[in-house]
């Protein structure tokens, strides 16, 4: 089934919060809080240089989304976009929709100079999506992640000054 792929829009904030406060209940029973789940969507559909959203379409419903975002590699001397945020509604599972939005992604990498990977990390548990990962190519990168986050999050949007 071919589904458009195009790039977010501040339009599609709305279901774009819904669909990671779902991603997040569904892969790690988490309650994310939605403001501040808001507050980040809006800070990346309002300036691509934190990242972008793609989402998939199906007579104009948002089907499926990913986002990914920027790392500087010293080593390769290259852009490593990071995927995130990978979510595809229920109803339009095992239907195309990741490959599409994965495809899409890897074009855009492909023509792009400055571009020399993908990345994304997956729950440890989750070998459902490790699984679909790997038939598109993703393979395990033999690197664990490992966080220090803050315990409370900023309430608002993030500074263009760094």
């Amino acid at each position: 089934m071919p589904f458009i792929i195009r790039q977010a829009t501040p339009a599609d904030e709305e279901v774009v919060v819904d669909f990671n406060c779902r991603l997040a209940d569904e892969s790690e029973s988490t309650q994310l809080d939605r403001a501040t789940v808001q507050l980040g969507v809006r800070t990346i559909l309002g300036n691509s240089r934190h990242g972008r959203y793609f989402v998939a379409t199906l007579d104009d419903r948002i089907v499926g989304q990913m986002m990914h975002t920027f790392e500087w590699s010293d080593w390769r001397n290259g852009e490593i976009w990071w995927l995130q945020s990978v979510y595809v509604h229920p109803d339009f599972r095992r239907r195309g929709v990741f490959r599409q939005l994965i495809q899409h992604l890897q074009a855009e990498a492909n023509a792009s100079p400055r571009v020399v990977g993908l990345r994304l990390y997956v729950e440890e548990h989750n070998t459902s999506a490790q699984k679909t990962y790997e038939q598109l190519g993703l393979l395990p990168a033999g690197y664990v992640v490992m966080e220090s986050l803050k315990v409370t999050l900023p309430k608002t949007t993030i500074s263009e000054d760094r």
